[in-house]
């Protein structure tokens, strides 16, 4: 007979699991106890925080489960990070984990017991209020069959995580030789199919397009997650429609394209918040609209009463969900924009989307990008970035002002170039994420984090050295948390929003990686070039201008016309 565990990487193998990331512990010992027999490779960062990010990320890249392992209590806490961005951020993911099951002495004062009885606690719950689904089985066949749904609930549908909480007897017993009910082929198992926007509702969506003077497509990460970028090429292309983004689409469309118009929302563009404003027809795909997105509903930024708006989306209860929709087309993004295309009479040409798209444009950049003074100002910063942003590299962002000054200033070039931290938006996840898209895609990988972010999770560099790969880390270091401090300061003094000056570049050295700290502007690029050129990784200390007041500077007037500070 085989035993459980065993059993349990062959799906993984089966399944074509590239990584597991993970910390060892509790009865997930004896599944990582069978890995080394398959194909399948576990990546051990130094805590269950930077492998549940790491492996959310893998699933936004790969579009399959990122696979998360690791024991109960701490993939119950620190590992809710990662499934938490990846339930908001619609990724893929499979945790497998366990309760800390002692056997006859569950009950008895217990120790870690994660089941719910009493004196424990119960991760179950815990699960229940951050996963799509979850399982907790009794029995091998439950264990085989609860990770094949877990797989395939994971990418049905809008993507998300899932669980399957290992237990007792149903990990640690052998597979019956000839279970009933059976344990199926796990790819038979956990085969999906795309879902396709109905007939009639193309059809009312392509007249309103065709009919509209200024149609405007918003671009969310639901292109990302079916990797729909030809699509929305083709759609725009179609129906002359300029093309704005949500945070979370931002790469969806290159903003160097000429019907590009930037990032809509509260820190966005003006120029694609003025966009936005200006359509009579707007094309929402895969975009949830909240309230960043929509600047916390300004009433004259997107308006049902005047708009037509048309919205896509792979679940039926997100089309409509903030804002009443004139058409919903429910459906894959790529499935609903290929119909989109087909249904196109004759391309359009309105004569607006173009010319308006290239003045939206121009708010990519501002004289601060070419400052020479120091502290380097952030906008510089980010244009010194994206200097270095080909086609072929992958910028992950964290949290804080950082994030929002590379939002507006670094255009990218090409699709799939830029992921950021923003369903739940943890600080800390740039780095475990850059290291996992490294291991992923095989691209050069720059991330960008505050130097509150990158603190948090500064162990990731030494599990990229410890990989063999080489993402270069830049810590926007205003030795502060530089958001909060900012926002706050006209109610005077706030505490915890100052930090010591910690030297990464002594910490990147202890890791094994090279670490350089960056005061003059014109070294900069330099810094850049050097560490994505390196086959170890680089901490470059970026030394920014502390007082750039980031809301004041980014706050778009529509988030101003509401009162602003939402956060």
């Amino acid at each position: 007979m085989t035993s459980t565990a065993s059993a349990l990487v062959e799906i993984l193998d089966d399944l074509g699991v590239e990584y597991v990331f993970g910390y060892p512990g509790g009865r997930v010992i004896e599944l990582l106890e069978a890995l080394p027999d398959s194909d399948v490779d576990l990546v051990r960062p130094r805590d269950e925080r930077e492998a549940s990010v790491m492996a959310e990320m893998h699933g936004r890249l790969t579009g399959k489960p990122g696979v998360l392992a690791g024991q109960g209590p701490w993939i119950g806490s620190l590992g809710l990070i990662g499934q938490m961005e990846a339930r908001l951020s619609s990724s893929p993911m499979v945790v497998l984990t366990e309760a800390s099951e002692r056997g006859e002495y569950s009950t008895l004062a217990p120790y870690q017991q994660a089941r719910g009885d009493y004196g424990g606690f119960s991760l179950p719950k815990i699960l229940d209020g951050v996963t799509k689904e979850w399982w907790f089985p009794r029995t091998p066949v439950e264990t085989l069959r609860s990770t094949q749904l877990a797989f395939k609930h994971a990418v049905a549908g809008r993507p998300g995580p899932t669980a399957v909480i290992l237990d007792g007897n149903a990990i640690t017993e052998d597979v019956p030789d000839d279970p009933t009910p059976s344990a199926w082929d796990a790819r038979e198992q956990t085969r999906t199919w795309n879902a396709a926007p109905t007939a009639s509702d193309v059809a009312a969506a392509a007249e309103a397009l065709q009919a509209a003077e200024r149609p405007v497509i918003v671009a969310g990460n639901g292109v990302h997650a079916a990797e729909a970028y030809d699509e929305l090429e083709a759609v725009a292309d179609a129906y002359d429609c300029a093309v704005v983004t949500s945070y979370l689409g931002k790469s969806t469309y290159p903003e160097t394209g000429e019907r590009a118009a930037g990032v809509m929302g509260s820190f966005g563009h003006e120029g694609a918040n003025r966009v936005v404003s200006e359509a009579d027809a707007l094309l929402v795909v895969g975009c949830r609209m909240n309230p960043m997105d929509t600047n916390w509903q300004a009433p004259e930024f997107i308006r049902p009463d005047e708009q037509t708006i048309i919205h896509a989306d792979v679940d039926t209860r997100n089309a409509g969900w903030v804002y009443p929709a004139d058409v919903g087309l429910i459906g894959d993004a790529a499935e609903s924009l290929a119909a989109l295309v087909d249904a196109a009479s004759s391309d359009a040409s309105n004569g607006w989307a173009k010319e308006r798209a290239a003045e939206a444009r121009e708010w990519f950049d501002v004289p601060e990008c070419e400052d020479d003074s120091a502290p380097i100002k952030p906008q510089r910063a980010a244009k010194e970035i994206q200097a270095v942003v080909d086609e072929e590299t992958i910028v992950t962002a964290d949290s804080g002002n950082n994030r929002f000054w590379l939002l507006y200033y670094l255009q990218t070039p090409a699709v799939r170039t830029y992921f950021g931290s923003g369903g739940v938006g943890g600080m800390g996840w740039a780095n475990p994420a850059a290291v996992s898209a490294a291991l992923t895609t095989d691209r050069d990988v720059i991330a960008v984090a505050g130097d509150g972010g990158f603190s948090m999770t500064m162990n990731s560099v030494e599990t990229a050295v410890e990989e063999g790969v080489a993402p270069t880390f830049v810590v926007l270091n205003d030795t502060s948390l530089g958001m909060v401090r900012q926002m706050q300061a006209e109610d005077g003094d706030i505490a915890g929003v100052e930090f010591h000056d910690t030297d990464f570049v002594k910490i990147a050295d202890a890791f094994g990686a090279v670490g350089r700290r960056v005061a003059d502007p014109g070294d900069l690029a330099g810094a850049l070039e050097a560490g994505k050129a390196a086959d170890v990784p680089h901490v470059i200390d970026v030394r920014i201008d502390r007082e750039e007041d980031m809301a004041a500077t980014l706050a778009s007037s529509f988030y101003e016309s509401v009162g602003g500070l939402h956060e």
